[in-house]
């Protein structure tokens, strides 16, 4: 390698390789193959048949305890329902002495509750409408406010 660019010499290492490599590529694959290559023996499940009938019967009894999926649809919340003005201002419960805290207290209580990123794809659009005016509400509530009450 003496008298070769770094580049020859990595060139002819990799050739070297390629070449060891394909006499043993057999043994690699068979390796590939039964999931033990790269990993310490430590990490890899003994297959042996006395081991696989143990972890068999772990998973056996894991399943049996396991709940059943229900293959029933979610049955929507009745507050949902509930997608008048009316509805969602009575839901807010705002007061004329609502200060900026308390109306940002509201808000992040409400989405909680109802923003649809927290819902079953079923309810998203019942609950995107309560969002919209859940925020209308405290927006404009917000904007009622005195000056000085504003920025809290």
């Amino acid at each position: 390698m003496f008298g070769m660019s770094l580049f020859q010499s990595v060139l002819e290492r990799l050739k070297a390789e390629q070449q060891g490599d394909a006499c043993d590529e057999d043994v690699g694959v068979q390796v590939f193959r039964h999931g033990k290559a790269g990993f310490s023996p430590g990490f890899i499940v003994d297959t042996s048949s006395a081991a696989a009938t143990a972890f068999d019967a772990v998973e056996r009894a894991y399943r049996e305890l396991a709940p059943a999926e229900k293959a029933q649809p979610p049955v929507m919340p009745d507050y949902l329902r509930r997608t008048s003005l009316a509805d969602v201002a009575a839901d807010l419960v705002l007061q004329e002495q609502e200060t900026a805290a308390t109306l940002a207290a509201k808000r992040r209580r409400f989405a909680a509750a109802n923003h649809p990123d927290r819902l079953p794809a079923e309810f998203r659009a019942n609950a995107t409408i309560r969002m919209k005016l859940a925020n209308m509400l405290i927006d404009e509530a917000s904007r009622r406010l005195p000056r000085d009450n504003r920025s809290t």
